[in-house]
Order: C-alpha cells, then structure tokens, then sequence
C-alpha cells in the first residue's frame, strides 16, 4: 500500500513538473532561429526543446539501423552476429527437444521412434557424442545391429567417446558368441578406463573361459586395487584361479607345478573344498600324510563334504574298516552334528559290519532330511541286519524318487553340476557354485552319492549263502533293475577298491 502511495506520488510530481517547464517555456520570451539552405526557421523555446528531442530520437534510430545493416553483412558473410546468435540458439532449442524426445522413446522401448529423434538432434546440434550413442542403443533396441555397429564404430573415432563404441561393440560379439573378439574388444576397453567394474567383470569371465589363469589373477588384483572387490573376495576368487591353473597344470602332467599351485590355493582360502583335495592328493602323492591330514583336518572345519572324506580315505588306503573306523574318529569329531560326518561315520559302521552302530549313526536323517543316499545307506543297514527282502527293496524304492541331496549347485542360474569348475557351464558367472541341495529333486546324481566304496574299502571276502537281499550299487543309489530281480551286488573287491581311490 505505501509503495503505491509513493509511486502515484511520484507520478503527481514529475507530470506537475513537466506542466510548469512547459508554462514557463510558453512564458518565456525570445527563441531560436536557424538558418539552413538559404531557409530561415524561428522556434519558440517550447518548440525548440520538441525539435531537439525528435532530432535525437531520428539519430538513435539511425545508428540503429546503421547497425542493423553492418549486422546483416557480418551474417551474410558468415561472422557471428546478433542474428546468428538468435538463429543458434533457435537451432539448439529444437534440437535439445528433440534429444529429450528421443531419451524419452528410449525408455520407452520405442526404437524407431528414438532413432528418428536423434537423427533430428543431429541435424540441429551437430554434436555426434550426445546423438551417437541414442541412435546406436535405439538402433540395437530395434534389431536393427548392423546400423548399431556402423554407429559405434564412428564412436572410435573421437577419443572422448571411444571407450563407449569399445564397449558397444565388445557387447554385440558377446551377444553373438564370438568370444575371442569381445576377449580382445574387453582388454582394450579395460585399458581405457580401468576402473569400469562391468568391463572388468567381463574380462574377468572371458579370461576364465579361455583358462587365462594367470590374465585372470591381473584382472582380479585390478578390481581389488580400484576398490570393486572386498579384500576377503578377492583372495578366495584368488584361490579359485589358482586352483583353476593346478588343475589345467595338472592335466598337462606336471604334478610339481600343480601341486605348488594347489598349495597356494588351499592357503588363500582354506574352506575352498576342492582346493584342499587337490593340495591333500598332492601331499599323498609325496608321501606327506601328516601335511594332508591337516588340510583336510581345517576344510572340514569349514564345511563337511564328501570329497574331503575320499581323499582322506586315500591317506591309508590298504587299511581295515577297523584300523579306518579309528583314524575317522578325529575327523568325525569336527562338527560332529553335521549331516555329512553323520553320513561318513555310517558308512564306515557299514565297512566294519557294525549296522547297529550304523543306524546310531545316521540317527532320524532317513526321517526328517532323507534323500539317495540316505535311504541307500538304510537299505545296506536293514542287509546287513538280515531284514527282508521287502524292507529292503521299499529303502531301495524310496531312494529312488528321493532327492539326490547337496550338490554343486550355480547360485546364479541354479543349474546343477557333477564337479566342480570354477565358471558355470551354463550361465558362465564366475566363482558362483556351492554345494548345496538344489531347488529340483530329479537331478544327476553327484560325487556326493559315489563316495561309499572310497571310504567304506574293501570288506573281506565272503561267500552268501542268503541271494535274497538286494544291495546298492556303486554310485550308493539302486537301479530299477535291483529292485524288479532283487540281485546282491558283490562288495568290491581290494583290487577294484585300491582302483577307485586312486
């Protein structure tokens, strides 16, 4: 309100002051003459301070145009002026709205549709490192590849904007299967921007596929020097990549290399299980049973698994079931409430005749936890036991549609594997296998249902009078066959068992 006041105020003064110039300028006697061209021009003062406010008014228009004109010439001539100016921004206006159109029918999922956008954002921008790229990601959305391919390679061209066309196009041989080009494209990308953790993944994983061990463990270190590995996943992928060269090593015979090599695994992640029975069998190898007790010993310690109790089976492999049964006890007393100890300490019950002494063993698992293996080994104890036929063949039958329990199972893709690699070989993720039950039960049997006659040995010969009782085969799970003729497997024999745990 006093701001309005204020400005009527002013108003009132400077229109009262303009009326009392202008009484004055009448009231004042005299005035100016002007004689110009032989003509002669008398103004009174009123008139004279008109003439003079339009003589500058018809000068400032002057130099306006004046320059108005110098400005079309510099145009014409191709200088920057005010007009160009205004033509530029014009030109970048619609251009930025057709770049914003385009990002939006990118998230759309309209391909056609942002490839004409970015197209258009060229022609008004001329800026090929913004519009480049959406034309070759709505290129690829819309199936269009060989476009995608041509864009990213004028991506090379500029250094700023050559680590995107890399990886464009190291995706497109990736999407193809050509793994040795996106090899070579994700070495080249990783040199430009090594700390980009998705190339760094990528190169990770094809160097894995190509048992590129020792590229593998640069690459690795890489992640954790620039920060996208925690240090304690550095050294058990470590591990597995230094397991992986001992086995390839291995493969090749020789058993010296490997056997430093699976050393050094086992040392970077002693829980690493296959890495502790490849350093175990390589202690065997040269006689060093203390040294492999020991790393067996600490990786059950970890986690209980089959493969450690076979390989230190192999430890003493001419002993008695007895003599076994006894040298088991320390290990068994290693998480002794572990489903797997339970199952091991059954088995070699069963090696040394004792069912009774089995069935305490394995305990309520054939109830609350069975599978293949558990319901086998019941069936072996009811033989042994002199159970009939019946009871055994209903143990032989229910392991059948049992579930084949823990396996090496791909925490990615869930796809179920006999062995352990270090890359799945369905998913090919890195480093992604554990053992586990997997999520279907009709699955491939695995290493951990083979391992009775490596660890049960061989049991002494004797003639059955009783042929009525079927056995378990050697994989520790019946066959159809078993069941519908209810045969007895013979026990193997020393020879056949030295075989297996070799």
């Amino acid at each position: 309100m006093l701001w309005s006041i204020i400005k009527i105020a002013v108003f009132v003064a400077l229109v009262a002051g303009a009326s009392f110039a202008a009484i004055y300028l009448l009231e004042l006697e005299g005035g100016v003459r002007i004689v110009m061209a032989g003509q002669e021009f008398n103004l009174t003062p009123l008139t004279a301070v008109i003439a003079l406010i339009l003589l500058m008014l018809a000068i400032w228009l002057l130099l306006k145009l004046a320059s108005l004109l110098i400005a079309v010439l510099r145009f014409i001539n191709g200088d920057e002026t005010a007009i160009s100016r205004y033509f530029d921004r014009n030109r970048q206006e619609k251009g930025y709205r057709a770049l914003s159109e385009g990002l939006m029918a990118l998230a759309s999922g309209e391909g056609n549709v942002a490839m004409a956008k970015a197209n258009r954002a060229e022609r008004y921008l001329r800026k090929p490192a913004l519009t480049n790229l959406i034309t070759a990601q709505a290129a690829e959305m819309a199936g269009d590849r060989r476009k995608a391919e041509e864009v990213y390679k004028r991506l090379l061209a500029n250094e700023k904007t050559r680590f995107v066309g890399v990886r464009g196009i190291m995706r497109q041989k990736l999407s193809d299967g050509d793994t040795d080009t996106a090899l070579k494209l994700a070495q080249t990308a990783f040199a430009l921007k090594p700390r980009h953790e998705e190339v760094q993944d990528t190169l990770l994983k094809l160097q894995a596929q190509k048992h590129d061990w020792s590229g593998a463990r640069d690459t690795l270190r890489a992640k954790l020097k620039y920060g996208s590995l925690p240090r304690d996943v550095h050294k058990r992928r470590d591990a597995v990549l230094a397991l992986s060269e001992a086995q390839d090593i291995l493969d090749e015979g020789n058993d010296i290399t490997a056997k430093e090599q699976a050393i050094e695994a086992n040392r970077l992640s002693p829980d690493l299980i296959p890495a502790a029975v490849m350093a175990a069998r390589s202690y065997i190898r040269t006689d060093s049973k203390r040294y492999a007790s020991r790393v067996i010993r600490k990786a059950w310690e970890a986690q209980p698994h089959p493969d450690l109790a076979a390989a230190f089976a192999e430890i003493e492999p001419g002993e008695t079931p007895q003599d076994r049964l006894k040298r088991f006890a320390k290990l068994l007393k290693i998480n002794p409430d572990h489903r797997e100890t339970k199952l091991v300490e059954a088995e070699l019950h069963i090696a040394a005749e004792d069912f009774p002494a089995a069935r305490r063993a394995l305990g309520t698992l054939a109830e609350d936890d069975p599978d293949a293996r558990t319901l086998t080994l019941m069936a072996a104890i009811e033989r042994g036991e002199g159970s009939s036929d019946a009871v055994v063949k209903g143990w032989l039958t229910r392991a059948l549609a049992a579930p084949r329990g823990p396996q090496w199972v791909c925490d990615n893709c869930h796809h179920i594997h006999a062995q352990w690699v270090p890359a799945c070989e369905n998913c090919q993720s890195f480093d992604t296998l554990t053992w586990r039950s997997p999520p279907a039960a009709t699955v491939s049997s695995s290493t951990g249902v083979e391992m009775l006659p490596l660890i049960v040995g061989s049991l002494d010969d004797r003639s059955r009078e009783d042929t009525t009782h079927p056995a378990p085969d050697a994989t520790g799970t019946p066959s159809d066959t078993e069941i519908a003729d209810a045969e007895i497997v013979e026990d193997p024999t020393p020879e056949e068992d030295r075989k297996a745990a070799n």
